[in-house]
């Protein structure tokens, strides 16, 4: 992704929210561009439809999702898709702001592993249809959230008792939102496996 992509969203939420702040509203471009901001964020985060890869998502997303390129990137993400498990349930925009082909938005996600967190989202306009273009951060973060999910799907998987489950839960609970964001977001999992690691040791 290009590293302006990933300023401006960032520029433009800190903006939406101050305005938030100081009771102000949004100064996108209208409530139909939103619309269609709020459709493709919901989409991207929510559904299992290996299209959404292409429809709502851009290449550099999909880039940084999968840690592949170009079209295997794409092929990853279609593969990732119908095998995705723990996606929220539903996602609540809370904040738009526009800049002519890039927009940011808040988002708060309800279910799945970032139950109760909310976050920045940046996107980009290709050829006139709005697509997500990247996960940037948290703009509010509950590490006790993340961390019950965690413990919760983790007692799912086979092989992996209540107390492995509950170490790394609480491993995961004491994690920064730097760290956080870098599991979550960038796909840095080295924080995570360490915790794993100790757990098991």
């Amino acid at each position: 992704m290009k590293k302006s992509l990933l300023i401006l969203p960032l520029v433009l939420l800190a903006s939406a929210l101050a305005l938030t702040a100081c009771g102000g509203g949004s100064t996108s471009s209208g409530s139909d561009e939103e619309a269609a901001i709020e459709e493709a964020i919901e989409t991207s985060a929510t559904s299992s439809d290996p299209s959404k890869c292409s429809e709502v998502q851009t290449e550099g997303l999909n880039e940084t999702e999968t840690g592949k390129t170009g079209q295997a990137a794409l092929e990853a993400c279609e593969t990732e898709a119908e095998e995705e498990t723990g996606q929220p349930e539903s996602v609540t925009v809370t904040q738009v702001e526009i800049e002519k082909e890039e927009a940011a938005a808040e988002v708060a996600i309800e279910g799945g592993a970032l139950n109760g967190q909310a976050i920045a989202v940046g996107l980009q306009k290709e050829e006139g249809d709005w697509k997500v273009d990247a996960y940037i951060g948290f703009t509010r973060y509950d590490p006790a959230g993340i961390a019950a999910a965690f413990e919760e799907k983790l007692g799912e998987e086979e092989g992996v008792s209540a107390e492995l489950a509950a170490c790394i839960s609480e491993g995961v609970a004491e994690m920064s939102r730097d760290e956080a964001q870098l599991l979550f977001f960038e796909k840095n999992k080295e924080g995570f496996e360490e915790i794993t690691e100790s757990c098991k040791g």
